[in-house]
């Protein structure tokens, strides 16, 4: 039994949390290489953007939530996250038309749009902050747990138990619907195949009669509706707090980096990748190797999870290093 106590330790604690997390990685990394592959620069205030379309999400939310609307055992959020992914891609397509386009039609360098964005990031990131403050925010409800951990103990007879939330399942289901309907789109659709087209040959494109304005624009409203998709799944599975979502962007861009940064294919694997490498190099293995027999005298925690953003950091920096296309074979930065 104890095999299985060790199994069911390391189901609860690493396995769930990072297949969550790793379908919110993923959906945030396909936000950044899809603008990557169309407009071809690195989006540093997609965090804020994600972080301004849940806040509004939240805020509807909590108005529901006062006037008793609910959603039965999922959560409210999903009620009010339309109009959250609406008012995210207002602000990206209000932002291209002031500050990006521009810099586009006049076609500068990719580090300037890149450097433009850094300053969109503290403007995003002041908006949020008026919009609902700096503090820890929760806004989950409906039922909690799928399955409790009691209620698997109970079940199994086991001594650990694994507690399946809600949220989890949500965003699980969430994820592959999103992706499932975004990898259409772009294969089966006139729209999708343009913007295929213009990402991988873009004066060709234009020769072909492609819109290059249609294009941007579905960009930045599949970007935003990621985006927001992606931080109200994580704000329900954690809570949300505006530092947190721009510490997501090294994440992002580390699995967007692995996979291929302007490879859709790429960034959900990089996105696993990247969850899985965090969440299993913070865990402390003492209890599961305990159940194995061993009687390990500290935690057995490579680093502690304050630094799990360092392991993003160090991917990055490797797949900079050793193989910069990433596994799919993307774009070179």
């Amino acid at each position: 039994m104890d095999i299985f106590n060790a199994m069911a330790l390391f189901t609860n604690f690493v396995i769930l949390p990072a297949i969550a997390y790793g379908s919110q990685v993923a959906l945030g990394a396909l936000g950044v290489t899809l603008i990557f592959g169309i407009l071809r620069f690195a989006n540093f205030a997609h965090g804020d953007l994600m972080a301004f379309g849940t806040a509004v999400t939240i805020l509807l939310t909590w108005w529901l939530q006062s006037l008793g609307i609910g959603f039965g055992v999922l959560p409210t959020a999903l009620l009010a996250l339309p109009v959250g992914i609406a008012a995210a891609a207002g602000l990206a397509l209000a932002t291209d038309r002031i500050v990006y386009r521009f810099y586009r039609t006049t076609r500068v360098a990719p580090v300037i749009m890149t450097m433009a964005s850094v300053g969109v990031t503290f403007i995003y990131g002041g908006l949020v902050r008026i919009l609902i403050g700096s503090d820890d925010q929760r806004f989950a409800d409906g039922e909690r747990f799928l399955i409790s951990a009691a209620g698997f103990r109970e079940l199994t007879g086991l001594a650990e138990g694994v507690a399946v939330k809600v949220t989890v399942l949500v965003t699980v289901v969430a994820t592959v619907l999103a992706m499932g309907w975004l990898f259409w789109f772009l294969a089966r659709t006139r729209t999708g195949k343009a913007m295929r087209a213009f990402s991988d040959n873009e004066d060709l494109a234009l020769l072909s009669g492609i819109n290059p304005e249609r294009v941007v624009l579905v960009c930045w409203l599949l970007a935003a509706g990621l985006a927001t998709l992606a931080g109200t799944l994580y704000g329900l599975d954690k809570s949300f707090k505006p530092f947190n979502y721009v510490q997501l962007l090294l994440p992002f861009f580390a699995a967007a980096m692995v996979g291929g940064i302007g490879n859709p294919l790429g960034a959900v694997v990089g996105g696993y990748l990247v969850a899985f490498s965090e969440v299993a190099i913070t865990y402390p293995y003492k209890r599961v190797l305990e159940y194995l027999g061993f009687r390990p005298e500290g935690l057995v925690q490579v680093i502690s999870v304050d630094y799990k953003y360092a392991v993003s950091f160090v991917i990055l920096v490797l797949v900079l290093l050793l193989r910069p296309t990433g596994i799919f074979k993307g774009r070179v930065l």
